[in-house]
């Protein structure tokens, strides 16, 4: 996902459903922590109903105690998405005013509201059917998550059988002992001309006994 310029609409399509909506939560997460670092007030994030949701899964709703800070919240959001996943919202509206500021990423979309325009809208209960968390529930639900899935993907490595080259190898060590011992054999058998030297000594003694009569 880093480094790739594309919005999450567009590349949701490219993943399988399990991988999407994970990547869909840490994008949601990573807004909801500027939103805490920005001093957004009561932030909360709707996990929307899919019969009710339509084309969203989350609206990460936060408040702001004036324009500037509703402006900053937002433009930090963007930037945060855009410089560490490469992702671009969809469109941005009431970027001007500031009195609710929503940029919409398909997948979720995020809503920066002045706190009076908060109450007054009080899109929370517009959305009765869904499950709403803070910021700290849907992190640890996230962690579980790719907790479970680090489990997963370990089990199975663990469960692929050996390579059958693993076993061939006590074979190879057997053959190369054998051949280790053979120059062993030849060096015993290059020892045995030396044992013929006493039988010449032997003939030089009864060459000297021949010649001795013939002094007298």
């Amino acid at each position: 996902m880093a480094g790739a310029t594309i919005k999450v609409g567009e590349y949701s399509h490219r993943m399988t459903p399990t991988h999407e909506r994970q990547q869909i939560r840490i994008l949601v997460q990573a807004a909801a922590a500027v939103c805490e670092d920005k001093k957004g007030e009561d932030t909360r994030i709707l996990e929307l109903d899919p019969i009710d949701a339509g084309l969203s899964d989350f609206f990460l709703v936060t408040s702001a105690s004036n324009d500037r800070q509703a402006i900053a919240i937002a433009d930090e959001i963007e930037h945060k998405l855009k410089k560490e996943f490469g992702v671009y919202p969809n469109s941005v509206e009431g970027r001007r005013q500031g009195e609710w500021i929503l940029l919409d990423y398909v997948d979720f979309v995020v809503h920066v509201f002045l706190t009076e325009r908060r109450a007054f809208y009080d899109i929370e209960r517009l959305r009765k059917s869904a499950r709403p968390l803070t910021p700290a529930e849907f992190e640890a639900e996230l962690k579980a998550a790719l907790a479970a899935k680090t489990l997963a993907a370990r089990k199975k490595a663990s469960a692929k059988p050996k390579p059958a080259a693993a076993k061939a190898a006590p074979t190879a060590k057997k053959a190369a002992k054998k051949t280790a011992k053979r120059p062993a054999a030849k060096k015993a058998v290059t020892k045995t001309p030396a044992k013929k030297a006493p039988a010449k000594k032997a003939v030089a003694k009864k060459t000297a006994a021949k010649k001795a009569p013939a002094k007298k």
